[in-house]
């Protein structure tokens, strides 16, 4: 599975930088000042560069939820109880939740994945890729093995490749597992090498903490990261040291995108880390992926840097579960719209000219 994994990784290829540049020649000719509808443009040429086409439809989208509980929740270190990983599993298949609702706004579908939640679950709505039930308690122990972090990237990796093939034209990256904002303050951490005694720059309250148990997360994490010392040059490493299930999973998402050429939206804090350890092992990954909005999370900022991408949106959000691509998806519609329908300064029968004063 290790060389599975190396293969994939080796054949993923660059966007197509030829059609990057046709298309912001496009955009530069439509009826408007150059670089005006700004991140529209930015997101119209980067589709273009995915797909080798000027003109690009996403009639066809979907938000792949990876869901796993994590052995770390023992430590108390989650406002929540594990029970609501298993019943917002359910509840992504009812349109009960946050992203269900936004999803079905914005017409797109849902694929809620089980790699790790602790009961058993049968749903037929529910794709069943369990490694185990739940991750150990990172505080103790390795959060798996590294096998199993190969597993859960290469699950990944296949919901991606199969979205390919039911003809998603993009896909967006949620989660849901209660205690994760732990688990990947903790893989962020290691990626980037933070001092010990600054782990909290990468925390934050997750679904809302007092002020004590925040700072008993703080040390939870600065535990684990001492107990396990997880290789912050290895991405694998760190994911089965302090990582879960659901956050390797949502990195294989990323890998497998990029592999079939297929755009991919980054959510919020959990989901940037899970990108971040994408591009850690290919960063060719990057040039396939779209932020969609800023989270609150205190280590978002942190990831978003490393990867060196903005997101299009602020709206406070720091709900998870993919809540954020539905809504990507649609400033992404926007921007194709733009670069298909819009006319140029030939078709509106105004001259160019005066352009040429605006770079001077």
């Amino acid at each position: 599975m290790k060389e599975e994994l190396s293969k994939i990784l080796n054949s993923i290829e660059e966007t197509d930088k030829n059609i990057l540049k046709i298309a912001n020649n496009r955009l530069d000719s439509l009826v408007k000042p150059p670089g005006s509808l700004g991140t529209l443009e930015e997101i119209a040429s980067k589709l273009s560069s995915i797909t080798g086409k000027i003109e690009n439809k996403l009639d066809k989208r979907c938000v792949i939820i990876m869901c796993s509980d994590n052995g770390v929740v023992d430590e108390k270190v989650a406002s929540a109880p594990q029970m609501v990983t298993l019943m917002q599993t359910i509840n992504f298949t009812k349109g009960l939740t946050g992203v269900s609702v936004l999803a079905n706004h914005f017409n797109c579908q849902l694929k809620v994945v089980d790699v790790g939640v602790n009961a058993d679950i049968d749903n037929p709505q529910i794709i069943s890729r369990k490694i185990r039930k739940s991750t150990g308690n990172i505080a103790k122990e390795p959060a798996m093995t590294e096998e199993e972090a190969i597993k859960a990237i290469m699950v990944g990796i296949e919901m991606a490749t199969c979205a390919k093939k039911q003809g998603y034209d993009c896909i967006g990256v949620g989660e849901m597992g209660i205690g994760n904002t732990t688990t990947s303050s903790a893989v962020l951490a290691s990626l980037l090498d933070v001092n010990i005694e600054d782990i909290s720059k990468t925390v934050d309250r997750g679904a809302g903490l007092s002020d004590e148990r925040f700072i008993h997360k703080i040390n939870i994490i600065k535990k684990a990261i001492e107990l396990n010392k997880p290789n912050s040059k290895d991405p694998i490493d760190t994911l089965s040291k302090v990582g879960g299930f659901d956050i390797a999973a949502m990195a294989g998402v990323f890998i497998g995108a990029a592999f079939c050429k297929v755009p991919v939206v980054v959510d919020g804090f959990i989901s940037i880390v899970a990108a971040l350890c994408a591009y850690r092992l290919n960063p060719l990954v990057k040039e396939y992926m779209f932020l969609s909005h800023h989270s609150c999370e205190r280590g978002y900022a942190l990831a978003m840097n490393e990867l060196g991408l903005k997101p299009s949106l602020n709206l406070k959000m720091r709900l998870g579960e993919g809540s954020g691509c539905p809504i990507m998806f649609s400033i992404m519609d926007a921007a194709c719209s733009v670069i298909k329908n819009m006319g140029t300064f030939e078709e509106a029968q105004i001259g160019d000219e005066y352009l040429e004063n605006l770079t001077k």
